[in-house]
């Protein structure tokens, strides 16, 4: 399962998210951090970013990198928002940001924020059918956000983050009512577009996410703050979000700090981040606000996976993919059947990569022995396969190792007929991790070569579900592929001894490029 890292730069606080994902999986955190920063504080006050603020980021910054760059994941992507979008010392902070991580630190939009936050709570907490309005008050900005079936539709940015509020408007503690009157003022003014935008639709659910809403949920739930995962996907209505804030209002921070469920950090901003959330509440006229502990972040690794960065360290570089073509030319192998066998080798691999839990490296010698499996028909047809590792295992094969080519050898030997054995000497000769390795990628060597049993490239595109433990397979084909799938069904025999999983293919009908 490829592993990728997400930096959430805001303007309150940094967060760190390293975590994997696998399609039809949900996404497993490996690490995760979040440090208060108050890097808008200076901004909104000032417009620029403190000397302090930068320094003490960027020491945060370092720290959080050192911990993915430990998990070895193959994507990272840190962004930053509404503080240094606002600032006009951008440029130094990017620059010193991105030396901290060692990748660069990229100045997001506020639509590119509402899409990850999107992205980030399909991610965690699926919502396919329904409609769906999320709320994210961040430390600089506020972000409403309109889903329908799993789809972002619209998404409305405004500068009402609870640190931006905080900053402009409450001088005193607690806060005097002239302050709250004008805040509310101009809450009232940055979201006077809100009901024109989204109208007064029904919305199956209103989702709440960053640490403004799990406050709230969990002050309303008298959950404390030291539990307050348990808060993820509870709820507080419209009713018990009024009464909360209005007891905030007359508090000053060393009892604000006392309530059940709100940080003695959080304390400092409650009351405007909360007011934010009540204005849409009443305009928008919602019974409720669940609680998500979904973020940016979550959307970061989420977008990673989906455009399948990472994915190019399982596969053949240029050159060593031309030195295995040639390979396969010089022992006449048809190359249309091969690089098909590759391509479908590849996804399987990728795919299944919570079953077989191999570093991507090792997808590259699975794709050089998709192209070689038929080298052996150069010698005789009968024991091909055979034939194969013996042509393989002696072939000059630059860019390979010695020990890379006699994996791939024996990935060739056995990607049909029968499994290795204790009479088989290159089998013995294997070292115990690398038998290992040639064990699980036999099923899948063997998978791809039957998805393509009849050589005519039938299927066009192959993904991979993990599902009640059973795999499926989700083949893509406007063509009659029942030789395919009879092919693949016996090839499930061997995966289901390797992996203890059975193999089910699932045909999608494809685009036969005439309508």
């Amino acid at each position: 399962m490829p592993r990728y890292a997400a930096i959430d730069i805001g303007s309150n606080s940094i967060r760190m998210e390293a975590a994997e994902l696998a399609p039809g999986s949900e996404m497993r955190v490996l690490a995760s951090e979040r440090v208060v920063t108050r890097l808008g504080e200076s901004v909104f006050r000032g417009g620029v970013i403190a000397p302090e603020a930068m320094e003490l980021s960027c020491a945060v910054l370092e720290r959080m990198a050192q911990q993915y760059q430990k998990l070895d994941v193959v994507g990272v992507r840190a962004v930053a928002t509404s503080a240094v979008r606002d600032s006009r010392n951008q440029v130094e902070f990017v620059e010193r940001a991105s030396l901290a991580i060692g990748a660069p630190v990229e100045i997001i939009s506020g639509r590119e924020e509402a899409r990850l936050i999107h992205l980030g709570v399909q991610a965690r907490w699926q919502h396919p059918n329904r409609r769906l309005l999320i709320v994210d008050i961040g430390g600089g900005s506020a972000e409403l956000i309109s889903s329908e079936n799993g789809r972002m539709r619209d998404s409305f940015s405004k500068p009402l983050g609870a640190v931006r509020l905080r900053e402009i408007f409450l001088r005193n503690d607690p806060p005097l009512p002239s302050e709250l009157h004008q805040m509310h003022e101009y809450i009232e003014e940055k979201l006077a577009g809100v009901g024109q935008r989204f109208g007064m639709a029904h919305w199956d659910r209103v989702v709440g996410t960053s640490a403004t809403a799990s406050a709230l949920v969990c002050a309303v739930n008298r959950i404390p703050r030291t539990k307050r995962e348990q808060a993820d996907r509870m709820r507080a209505s419209a009713h018990e979000v009024r009464r909360l804030y209005k007891k905030l209002c007359t508090l000053d921070l060393a009892e604000r700090r006392r309530l059940t469920g709100i940080g003695p950090k959080r304390a400092e901003i409650i009351v405007p981040g909360i007011a934010v959330v009540l204005r849409v509440l009443e305009d928008l006229r919602l019974p409720c606000l669940y609680y998500s502990a979904a973020g940016v972040r979550d959307g970061i690794i989420a977008d990673l996976h989906a455009r399948g960065v990472g994915r190019e360290l399982a596969q053949l570089s240029p050159d060593r993919r031309k030195e295995v073509e040639q390979t396969s030319r010089r022992y006449g192998v048809a190359l249309p059947h091969a690089r098909k066998v590759a391509g479908l080798a590849h996804v399987l691999f990728t795919d299944l990569q919570p079953l077989h839990q191999l570093p991507p490296h090792f997808g590259k010698l699975l794709e050089a022995a998709a192209y070689l499996h038929d080298t052996g028909h150069y010698v005789a047809d009968a024991n091909h396969h055979k034939h194969s590792y013996y042509l393989v295992s002696n072939s000059d094969m630059p860019g390979f190792t010695n020990r890379e080519r006699e994996l791939i050898a024996n990935l060739c030997r056995y990607h049909r007929k029968s499994m290795p054995g204790p009479t088989h000497a290159n089998w013995q000769s294997l070292s115990a991790e690398d038998k290992r390795v040639v064990l699980f990628l036999i099923p899948l060597l063997r998978l791809a070569d039957n998805l393509d049993v009849s050589h005519e490239a039938r299927i066009q595109s192959l993904s991979c579900r993990i599902r009640d433990g059973q795999v499926v397979l989700q083949v893509s084909s406007s063509a009659d592929i029942s030789l395919e799938q009879w092919a693949a069904e016996r090839a499930g025999d061997v995966f289901r001894q390797v992996y203890n999983r059975a193999i089910a293919t699932q045909k999608v009908q494809a685009d036969d490029g005439r309508s």
